[in-house]
């Protein structure tokens, strides 16, 4: 597999970014899942609490890593072609999983700005100290990430339906070739 994508298939680059991502976000989710798990107030939850944060934070970085490989770089063609509501489907849920990408790790750099606390990274605070604005944008990270779930699930299950279904080359142009 070459670094750079063909016209039929991704580059090691391109696909390993994305698998990368996937694991990315299945921490960030995991913290916060594990995070419900752990003591009111316990080392632990403090723990899973600061990676989700230097986690989610990292989207960013990784994001805009992503964003360049891709328009450096052309897009594989998918074989058989797809139809054309297949194809606007696809670039509204790859449109709405980007502006995800981008969106949460903003709100949570929000939500800890709102609450004085101290960002990952050394970033500086995107607000200053508000409760009100700390509660709106805590309730939009939680919708988020409901959202980034459905979204998640659907690009996962459009993959596997274009391989088991349609039987084209879509998952296939994304899995990295063994010789």
């Amino acid at each position: 597999m070459q670094w750079r994508n063909s016209a039929s298939q991704y580059g090691w680059l391109s696909a390993g970014l994305h698998w990368l991502m996937l694991l990315l976000l299945a921490a960030v989710y995991a913290t916060m899942e594990l995070e419900d798990l752990a003591g009111e107030g316990s080392a632990a939850r403090e723990a899973m609490e600061t990676w989700h944060y230097m986690l989610g934070l990292s989207v960013l970085a990784l994001l805009a890593l992503r964003l360049a490989v891709r328009l450096a770089s052309p897009v594989p063609a998918i074989t058989p072609a797809p139809s054309l509501w297949q194809h606007r489907a696809a670039t509204v849920v790859h449109i709405a999983l980007y502006l995800f990408m981008l969106g949460m790790p903003l709100l949570g750099w929000g939500i800890l700005s709102a609450e004085g606390e101290p960002i990952p990274f050394g970033l500086p605070p995107l607000t200053g100290v508000s409760e009100s604005l700390e509660d709106w944008l805590e309730e939009l990270h939680e919708i988020g990430a409901t959202i980034g779930y459905i979204l998640i699930g659907l690009h996962a299950a459009a993959a596997l339906f274009h391989h088991y279904v349609m039987h084209d080359d879509t998952l296939r142009r994304i899995l990295p070739r063994w010789r």
